[in-house]
């Protein structure tokens, strides 16, 4: 028998108390405030920090990003100004963002969007892995408001229950759960490092197998696929019919509708859109099946899978600004388009050049399969177990 088991066993085998957050602490956030003025904002060093739920990252406060209000903003709501062990708690938007204040490198406060736990008559380390498992999480998406920008009252959040069992108790499973905690968070570590590096490999050996001397001939779009822009049609969000086929435009689906104008293996390349110079997500992607495409992507039949492969990693893998035109809205023309001359060393040594870093893409990309669901997998066992062991018996009334 653990030393958890040993101690529910003895202090309280009939189940726990659950109690009112609003009994269990302070609940404070600001109330009436309309936003910062100008004077307010002021730079690091002049101020307090304001956190925001942009502060709140993996459950932990990042205090890389924050914002500063001036002292007279700070002093003005003394109620709100957050002090080691108060947890803060996002009401609106990303609701339910949860973090404990293990430590302040400088004063702070908390901006509308968050509600600060004061005052806590619990271990709070203890009740902020409580507002964090999926069973309080529910509780708190039956409450919030279907608006625009979700939201929770400050009263609404203080009738939530929370089990509370005896402190040594909770000490255990804080301890427990710090532990698997920073075993989780080491291994994460470790696998985005590894992720990192493969990426790195990945765009290495892209760059060397797609470089090719003067003698590898060169060739345009015109002279290895067909161009199929006319047969595109845009549709607007009001007169589109929800159905089952993907609507894609110019960095991936976008809606769904009842029709489709494709039937097959193409491949799209963002005609227009800050990513064509952003490069955030990839601007060649292929599609298969029955699709929609709107009048924001160039469409490419190839008659070969590989050298349509080929061409998406190549487009992702080369500068195109010198094809691209416009400022604020930049454009990939069709013309432009067709300008790009992409080498061509042959079938069989495109064949295996795709083979290469298709395998290194699965690894890398996959959410499926290897590094990126690994760190998945090891999140959802560590949320188990830590739901696990904040689910209670509630004790009876006596």
């Amino acid at each position: 028998m653990s030393r958890l088991d040993e101690l529910i066993q003895e202090l309280c085998p009939d189940g726990v108390e659950y109690k009112l957050l609003q009994d269990l602490c302070l609940i404070k956030g600001r109330i009436g405030f309309r936003g910062y003025t100008k004077s307010d904002l002021v730079n690091k060093g002049d101020g307090a920090i304001t956190l925001s739920p942009s502060n709140i990252i993996d459950g932990e406060i990042n205090y890389s990003n924050c914002n500063y209000i001036s002292w007279f903003k700070y002093e003005e709501s003394p109620e709100i100004q957050v002090t080691t062990g108060d947890i803060i708690f996002c009401k609106t938007a990303s609701v339910g963002k949860t973090a404990l204040i293990k430590s302040l490198p400088e004063k702070a406060t908390i901006n509308p969007q968050l509600l600060v736990l004061k005052k806590i008559k619990c271990d709070s380390a203890f009740l902020s892995y409580v507002l964090k498992t999926d069973c309080f999480q529910d509780k708190v998406c039956k409450i919030k408001g279907l608006g625009t920008i979700p939201t929770i009252s400050q009263k609404d959040f203080g009738m939530l229950e929370v089990p509370v069992p005896p402190m040594e108790v909770q000490h255990e499973i804080v301890r427990i759960l710090d532990c698997l905690t920073l075993l989780r968070q080491e291994f994460s570590a470790e696998l985005s490092a590894e992720l990192s590096a493969r990426r790195k490999q990945y765009e290495y050996y892209r760059n060397e197998l797609l470089t090719f001397g003067d003698d590898v001939p060169r060739v345009v779009l015109p002279e290895i696929s067909d161009n199929c822009d006319s047969q595109r049609k845009p549709v607007t969000k009001g007169k589109r019919e929800t159905g089952e086929y993907p609507y894609y435009g110019a960095s991936g689906i976008v809606d769904y509708v009842a029709d489709y104008l494709f039937d097959g293996d193409y491949l799209l390349v963002s005609e227009d859109g800050a990513n064509l110079r952003a490069r955030v997500t990839p601007i060649a992607f292929s599609i298969s099946g029955r699709t929609w495409v709107n009048n924001h992507a160039h469409i490419l039949k190839f008659k070969n899978d590989k050298v349509q492969k080929f061409v998406e990693i190549y487009l992702n893998g080369i500068d195109l600004s010198p094809f691209i035109s416009g400022g604020a809205q930049p454009k990939l023309n069709q013309a432009n388009l067709n300008k790009i001359e992409i080498p061509f060393p042959g079938i069989d040594r495109i064949t295996e050049i795709v083979s290469v870093l298709e395998n290194f893409e699965a690894l890398c990309n996959d959410i499926s399969s290897g590094l990126p669901a690994e760190i998945e997998a090891r999140t959802k066992q560590y949320e188990y177990y830590r739901d696990k062991l904040l689910s209670f018996k509630r004790k009876e009334a006596s």
